[in-house]
């Protein structure tokens, strides 16, 4: 880098421009070989909060992780608003940056807004381990909740299948038909809007829950032989049944017993470690095997990784100095 250019500020418009579905893709699985390699550094603690619930329902979450292969440091820092009806986890009123820096140095590099790259590597991390342990063919795609996690989860899905239906349900009907026409037109294919999440998850060959809810969404005897279900927040497959499964893959056992819901379920009996098929970054290494029999039942749930987050930060800030786009700031010099 120019020292004199000072540090690069990568705004979210120029982030919808630098970073693609499929590159997302390759970033995380790049990234899962890495932790396989264990060449990633986790700060300590993992994950610094601050919540004031009372009044405010304010949340400020800050990680960090240091990635040897690429090399890249950074810092995570998001804060939303949650009162228990309006959540901006996902939309573009929270705050949500990254800041990078030279790990020879410490000398700043880049300030890389995460709207985009947040919402897309939410769905890719977990949509990638389709590879391994998705349905060979799968024709029906189940959408519980068409947010942020719900839209990206289908972008993904759609680089890697061809389906011939997709399904979707919502909080709000008028949500939900206006997404079912939307992606009908997009894709060519009918997406219909259904008024029950048991209408979308039974009969699926893939189902997604990406909800903000925190009540338990879906039930575990919805799901046919062969299904693959994707978890991504909190309580989307009820906690009783995840034992049911034939495989359960998750991102990371550290991390996610960091989760509330998560570490409640494991302290109450209802899933140990020992019933865990493999974490992701397993699959992607061949440490261990991925779906072996068409009938399996197979879970994928993710909590998320920042490492995933700083190396797609990192990418941003590398193609907008290839592309020239990004707005330079003074630094301390």
């Amino acid at each position: 880098m120019d020292d004199n250019k000072g540090v690069l500020f990568v705004p979210y418009k120029d982030t919808l421009e630098l970073l693609s579905v499929e590159d997302a893709l390759n970033v995380c699985e790049d990234v899962y070989r890495m932790h396989a390699r264990g060449s990633v550094v986790w700060s300590n603690p993992h994950s610094f909060k601050l919540d004031v619930a009372e009044d405010f329902h304010n949340h400020w979450h800050v990680k960090s992780a240091f990635l040897k292969d690429i090399p890249a440091t950074g810092v995570r820092i998001y804060n939303y608003y949650d009162d228990g009806v309006r959540n901006t986890v996902g939309g573009l009123d929270c705050t949500r940056y990254i800041a990078l820096s030279d790990p020879h140095s410490g000398q700043a590099l880049a300030i890389v807004d995460e709207h985009w790259s947040y919402a897309v590597r939410s769905a890719a991390a977990a949509a990638i381990a389709c590879k391994w342990v998705g349905p060979k063919n799968p024709q029906v795609l189940g959408l519980v909740g068409i947010g942020t996690m719900g839209r990206n989860s289908l972008r993904c899905l759609s680089t890697m299948y061809k389906f011939s239906e997709i399904r979707c349900t919502s909080r709000r009907a008028e949500t939900r038909e206006a997404f079912a026409r939307e992606w009908s037109l997009k894709l060519g294919i009918p997406v219909i809007a259904k008024d029950s999440i048991e209408e979308v998850v039974r009969g699926a060959d893939i189902a997604v829950g990406g909800t903000t809810s925190g009540d338990i969404v879906s039930r575990e005897e919805w799901l046919k032989p062969g299904c693959t279900f994707i978890s991504l927040a909190r309580r989307e497959l009820d906690p009783a049944g995840w034992s049911k499964m034939d495989k359960v893959v998750i991102d990371t056992w550290e991390f996610n017993m960091l989760q509330p819901q998560f570490k409640r379920m494991v302290e109450s009996g209802l899933f140990s470690r020992g019933e865990l098929h493999a974490e992701i970054h397993e699959l992607v290494s061949g440490a261990k095997v991925g779906r072996e029999r068409d009938e399996e039942r197979i879970l994928i749930h993710t909590t998320g990784l920042v490492s995933q987050d700083i190396a797609l930060a990192h990418f941003l800030y590398e193609r907008a100095l290839e592309r020239r786009l990004g707005i330079w700031l003074p630094s301390a010099h």
